[in-house]
């Protein structure tokens, strides 16, 4: 009984060995060899960095006041268009109504009594040269002057500074533009202290806009004024911005960034300015721009695929094709009917994709990228085919039936 068992263990290993000839050899052999290949052609090569910006219009001015008070009538609202002095709001008058009487009161007052002691002073002067009077009477008269005349100086400059007050209280707009923000409403009462307090906001035209990024030190070396620049928002995601690198700031700014080693690491960036235009005003303040700025840009330039500069072709490969090999440190190839042919290159910028090809090869020039093998087995390639089948599964339904069938 033992005997029959290993006589049938060492059948089952012979047929195993014999389907795994059959299954991996005959795949091996019915395997083909294709090699890849695309023309040298004229393009765009270019490197760029990304950064995270804010959109904000070109001119934006903050109106506030420069006086205490109430605020009593409001003239726009938000996105009203208004015109460089056209009034926007005033404020309560009647406190600086009354501040301005009561300085023009004490500025007539002061006046007249400086012409009278100027008057009294110009005449003891003549009597005081013919000796009638005595020089303390002169020396009087010209200390009520001057003090007279400090008075009045003092007055003169109230009463500016009341009409000045008064003129602050009819709020106009600094520029042409349109209202994009608004602080306050009628009734509210705001106080001017050390900050003046904002009440609108005033962009000069939304149809140009800004990019304010921040760059990261490492980047910024390759960052160049008016570089071109390309950006998204997400509320447009489908929709590409151009611009172009407007100012690059020297004052940089450190934020605190939280490493894996629960440790704080300082980041320092640097605010990049980029205009761009925005004629259909899809581009709103405030929205937060993905932005990618272009350091270096070869335009019209030839061009191959990185994957040709890595191939190598292999001899076991090649089968009866000839290898002709060259001295180079940048080498492309191509083939023929007869072999493989290296081309001694050289090199541009890269852009991770695509390398520039300042001479070596021609534009058109069919180079070699890549090696495939492909399966050339007839129930891997017909129609509804399943691929390769283990000679040990059991075939499909009728297939064996008809297989075993005996001839009629």
């Amino acid at each position: 009984m033992n005997k029959k068992r290993i006589i049938a263990a060492v059948a089952v290993a012979a047929v195993v060995i014999a389907g795994g000839f059959w299954l991996f050899g005959s795949s091996k052999a019915k395997s083909k060899v294709d090699f890849v290949t695309e023309p040298a052609k004229i393009g765009t090569v270019s490197n760029s960095i990304t950064a995270t910006g804010t959109i904000e219009p070109v001119t934006e001015v903050q109106v506030g006041t420069q006086v205490s008070g109430i605020i009593d009538k409001i003239y726009v609202d938000y996105n009203s268009v208004v015109k460089k002095g056209e009034v926007i709001a005033e404020m309560d008058k009647v406190t600086l109504l009354s501040d301005l009487q009561s300085a023009q009161a004490t500025y007539d007052g002061a006046i007249a009594e400086y012409e009278y002691q100027k008057k009294l002073y110009e005449r003891n002067k003549t009597l005081h040269e013919k000796q009638l009077i005595s020089d303390t009477d002169y020396e009087e008269s010209l200390y009520n002057y001057q003090r007279a005349q400090s008075t009045y100086l003092q007055s003169k400059a109230s009463l500016a500074r009341a009409e000045r007050d008064l003129s602050y209280a009819t709020i106009t707009s600094p520029i042409d533009g349109i209202v994009t923000s608004k602080d306050v409403e009628e009734g509210q009462t705001v106080a001017s202290g050390f900050e003046t307090p904002t009440l609108f906001n005033i962009a000069a035209d939304l149809t140009k806009m800004q990019v304010v990024a921040d760059v990261d030190e490492a980047d910024i070396a390759g960052v160049k004024d008016s570089a071109k620049v390309t950006f998204t928002v997400d509320a447009y995601p489908d929709d590409v911005f151009a611009g172009k690198v407007y100012q690059i700031r020297l004052g940089s700014t450190n934020s605190s960034s939280s490493s894996t080693s629960a440790t704080s690491e300082s980041v320092v960036t640097y605010e990049v300015v980029i205009t761009a235009d925005n004629p259909d005003l899809k581009l709103k303040p405030r929205l937060t721009a993905n932005v990618t700025i272009y350091t270096d840009i070869r335009e019209n330039v030839l061009t191959v695929p990185n994957k040709a500069l890595r191939f190598t072709p292999e001899k076991s490969l090649a089968g009866k094709r000839t290898v002709t090999d060259c001295e180079a440190k940048h080498k492309v190839w191509t083939m023929d009917e007869t072999g493989f042919t290296a081309h001694a290159v050289e090199t541009g910028m890269s852009d991770g994709s695509n390398t520039e090809i300042i001479s070596g090869i021609a534009e058109g020039t069919p180079v070699v990228t890549e090696t495939v093998l492909k399966g050339d087995m007839p129930e891997m390639n017909a129609p509804g085919g399943q691929g390769e089948r283990s000679p040990f599964m059991p075939g499909p339904p009728g297939r064996d039936k008809k297989k075993n069938k005996p001839e009629e």
